[in-house]
């Protein structure tokens, strides 16, 4: 397993660090134990957020109300659950 995704029941957690106001949103690639994802997005009233969530779950292939953030609502460290996948499908959909 990787250190920025952990199985918590039959959800993923995942740990990330967050660049918000990025020229196109991708992911980077590792940042210390988390995954580091790029957003265009500004941080400002939770648009960063909501792109992150949308973003992950574009990329996981499930809907929006599956993908939670649990921790980081106005940090860079950011914690997000995703409901009903397993951990190969969010490895393979993240493309790390």
């Amino acid at each position: 397993m990787t250190a920025w995704l952990r199985m918590d029941g039959g959800d993923v957690i995942l740990n990330l660090h967050i660049q918000p106001g990025a020229k196109k949103t991708e992911v980077v690639g590792l940042h210390g134990e988390a995954l580091k994802i790029r957003l265009a997005a500004p941080p400002v009233d939770g648009k960063a957020n909501e792109a992150l969530l949308a973003f992950v779950a574009a990329k996981v292939g499930v809907g929006k109300t599956a993908v939670e953030l649990v921790s980081g609502q106005t940090s860079r460290a950011k914690r997000v659950r995703v409901d009903g996948v397993t951990a190969q499908t969010v490895i393979a959909g993240m493309g790390v």
